[in-house]
């Protein structure tokens, strides 16, 4: 089976947000199951230039958008074992950033089209599967069904679009259709691309990929009700049927606490004394008092209402009420940004605020705190949690989409689950969490020590999601 993973960004290239962990360590886990995976993004601007020396050009060609011709360049180089493609065009993606430009939905919808103009200069790679992700490559599969499936070497391919965050549409003037994607007036409709007065290339993907999978259960679940379904649950409910949910995993080689050279030191379930160790020294490095006995109280983040910093904000008084300290890392809105750093001149002895993004202080955080925080308002997946279970950090989390999926909350009787959670989104409901969170910190100690254990031990590998991805594009082979 022949798959090429389509996305708009990839670690180690460009990462934005967790599709750029996704887009990596996927195809990776597929190819150790037999699966012939690669991977095919933009060539930007900011990739490094060691990396961009290893590229080699396979071809140049035209790529239409919409009347005009732009250059297309393909270029190829293997990372860790996986074969990546670059469509390389400086015009559109030789930018400081990925995203957040205002001819965004011309340099996508180029890129959509350069991913299937591609596919004829890659040689005997001919994919049986082309799965596309998010909004930035939605536009391929109504592209591909009118331009490209009277083709020969088109005809055949399956398609797969997977939903990492239903909030980011790529909604555009309708225009775009005719003007950038080549489209006719006909998929100006409820049943293809129509959205309000304006044109969805997420839409576009979802009315006309041969399936759909989000990234957890619940999610799927979710984004079929009107609170969570961004005005697109009536088209998902529709499409149940071939909507999947498989829950994203951790490259547990990058991330591994015994291996990772970011770390103060290596440890494992059985040397949590290393943990603590880690804890003294992020402790030190941050400025606050080296305790090793008092929780540090993790939380690495994009600063916006979605994480939940909304009910962080109503309670953080009452949070420093307590016995412990807390380590934020992340940017965001400036109002949160503001938050985090009055709190930390009020109280530097308790809280230290990192305004930036920082991989290797995220590592340390992982490895130093004792407890991770991620009170979502709605979180398709997430990543943080379970990097901090693979790295002994307990979780409080409030149950939705893949949170709710992973991480499950403490029952003493049973002397089972993983982290602490609540339901409601509601500020004391999570102050009571992280309470309670702290009294098993504090007056149990046997019982946190098998929770950090317990959590280090888990398989949160992409093994069984890849084996439910193959099942998936089995079904439509």
């Amino acid at each position: 089976m022949k798959v090429l993973f389509a996305a708009s960004e990839a670690h180690p290239f460009i990462k934005v947000g967790g599709l750029g962990d996704v887009a990596y360590a996927l195809p990776k886990a597929l190819r150790k199951l037999g699966i012939d995976a690669r991977v095919i993004v933009p060539k930007y601007g900011s990739i490094a230039e060691q990396l961009k020396n290893s590229m080699h050009t396979l071809a140049s060609f035209n790529v239409p958008v919409g009347w005009r011709n732009q250059y297309g360049g393909l270029q190829y180089m293997e990372y860790d074992g996986v074969p990546f493609y670059f469509i390389d065009n400086e015009y559109y993606f030789k930018r400081d950033n990925a995203y957040g430009y205002y001819d965004d939905g011309e340099r996508f919808a180029y890129f959509c089209r350069a991913i299937l103009e591609s596919i004829r200069y890659m040689g005997d790679f001919k994919p049986d599967i082309l799965h596309c992700n998010d909004w930035h490559t939605g536009a391929v599969m109504p592209i591909l069904n009118t331009h490209y499936m009277h083709d020969g070497d088109y005809s055949r391919i399956k398609t797969v679009y997977t939903i990492h965050n239903l909030q980011y549409q790529g909604v555009f003037p309708k225009e775009v259709l005719g003007d950038l994607l080549g489209l006719g007036w006909d998929y100006f409709t409820e049943d293809k691309m129509k959205y309000y007065d304006a044109v969805s290339f997420m839409k576009g993907g979802l009315t006309m990929a041969n399936k759909i999978s989000t990234v957890s259960g619940s999610y799927t679940e979710e984004i079929k009700t009107p609170y969570y379904g961004e005005g697109l649950d009536g088209l998902l409910r529709q499409r149940s049927y071939d909507l999947w949910g498989i829950v994203n995993g951790i490259d547990t080689d990058i991330f591994n606490p015994e291996t990772d050279k970011e770390l103060f030191f290596n440890y494992n379930g059985s040397n949590i004394e290393n943990k603590l160790r880690n804890k003294e020294e992020l402790q030190k490095s941050l400025n606050l008092p080296v305790n090793r006995n008092i929780p540090v109280l993790g939380m690495v983040t994009r600063l916006v209402d979605q994480k939940g910093l909304d009910l962080v904000a109503h309670i953080m008084e009452d949070i420093l009420q307590m016995e412990l300290q807390m380590v934020v890392l992340g940017t965001g809105d400036t109002k949160y940004e503001d938050m985090f750093r009055h709190f930390a001149w009020k109280y530097p002895h308790k809280v230290s605020a990192n305004i930036c993004f920082n991989n290797a202080l995220s590592k340390k955080i992982y490895a130093g705190s004792d407890m991770f925080l991620m009170p979502s308002k709605f979180e398709p997946c997430g990543i943080g949690q379970l990097l901090a279970l693979r790295y002994g950090s307990i979780p409080i989390v409030r149950e939705t989409g893949g949170l709710k999926d992973t991480v499950f909350s403490y029952n003493e009787f049973a002397r089972e689950g993983n982290g602490f959670s609540f339901t409601n989104y509601n500020a004391h409901d999570m102050l009571n969490t992280i309470q309670r969170a702290v009294h098993f910190y504090y007056d149990e100690k046997g019982i946190w020590g098998e929770l950090v254990k317990r959590a280090m031990w888990e398989d949160n590998s992409w093994q069984k999601s890849a084996d439910k991805y193959i099942e998936l594009y089995s079904s439509i082979m």
